[in-house]
């Protein structure tokens, strides 16, 4: 047992000490002793002292006397590129992550899940904003059936948009931006012949948007209260499912007002409207596991991802 504790005090006596390196390095930069301890923050004796230690290691003069100046070795002169390098690397590792990242050299696919309410509101934008600063980062925009935060949690995907449910205690939320929702119908409805009342609403089917197949929407808690209901016909599990039977029918139905807004910006026959009810603001936020905290890249991506909802 005394042998190995030895044996291992005599490995770590004899580990390289890597400050000699980053001394090494700033004496053949500055080729003197002073200019040297003046590039460390060292008094010029301990400099000295130093640059005897590395001759005591290297076994080389590494800076001699040439009347009043002071010259590298042949050994020195052979080093100083290899030096500069290694102590770069060094550096490199040592320095926060955050501080040498460039999104222009990533290569990377990001998994984010969002419904087509976000990807129809900001996704061009989105795009457009990671084209240019990382040319080399693709996004896939994976579905989202549900709320569940088990994706997140195994990896399977990076970033996840939408109103939160569940999400367990780890999980990072970021909120965007606050949305509410807005009634729609196909242009020349004639429900637009009149005012928009609680009344004429309800006179006209419905269609709803769920993914659980429940025909209970934002506005029936309001109408409930009201004493009404609406007469839903149909439920459909995405927005341009809605869209596409509300087009060419006179069913009525509902979706965010980002996401209305920026399908009737380049689609014409559709025509949004304020609900005649309250119904209770959402929060699409963005969620991501903590072990992404301080990964540069996603970093980097969560906050194009807030600087595009905010502009937009």
């Amino acid at each position: 047992m005394e042998r190995c504790g030895a044996a291992m005090l005599r490995s770590i006596m004899t580990e390289p000490d890597f400050n000699l390196l980053i001394a090494l390095d700033a004496l053949l930069a500055e080729g003197t002793v002073a200019g040297a301890a003046r590039r460390l923050g060292l008094s010029e004796s301990a400099m000295s002292r130093t640059l005897a230690r590395l001759r005591a290691v290297t076994g080389d003069p590494i800076l001699v006397r040439a009347g009043r100046d002071m010259v590298p070795t042949p050994r020195a002169e052979e080093l100083r590129q290899r030096v500069g390098e290694l102590t770069q690397g060094v550096r490199d590792v040592l320095r926060p992550s955050a501080e040498r990242f460039d999104p222009a050299t990533l290569e990377r696919v990001f998994i984010l899940r969002a419904n087509e309410g976000f990807v129809e509101g900001f996704g061009a934008r989105l795009v457009s904003a990671i084209e240019k600063a990382a040319p080399n980062v693709r996004l896939r925009f994976a579905p989202k059936p549900d709320k569940d935060v088990e994706p997140l949690r195994e990896g399977l995907i990076d970033l996840d948009i939408g109103v939160p449910g569940e999400t367990g205690p780890e999980v990072r939320v970021q909120a965007l931006f606050r949305d509410r929702f807005f009634g729609f119908a196909r242009e020349g409805h004639p429900l637009f012949d009149g005012a928009i009342t609680v009344e004429r609403y309800v006179a006209f089917g419905h269609v709803t948007t769920t993914r659980r197949g429940r025909a209970v929407g934002p506005a029936d808690t309001a109408l409930e209260a009201l004493g009404l209901t609406r007469r839903v016909v149909a439920m459909v599990p995405s927005f341009p499912s809605a869209i596409a039977i509300v087009a060419r029918s006179d069913l009525l139905s509902l979706a965010p007002e980002s996401y209305l807004r920026a399908i009737t910006a380049y689609r014409s026959g559709l025509r949004m409207f304020p609900l005649p009810v309250e119904t209770a603001e959402i929060t699409v936020s963005l969620m991501w596991h903590p072990r992404m905290d301080a990964d540069p890249g996603h970093r980097w991506l969560r906050g194009v991802i807030i600087e595009t909802c905010r502009t937009a």
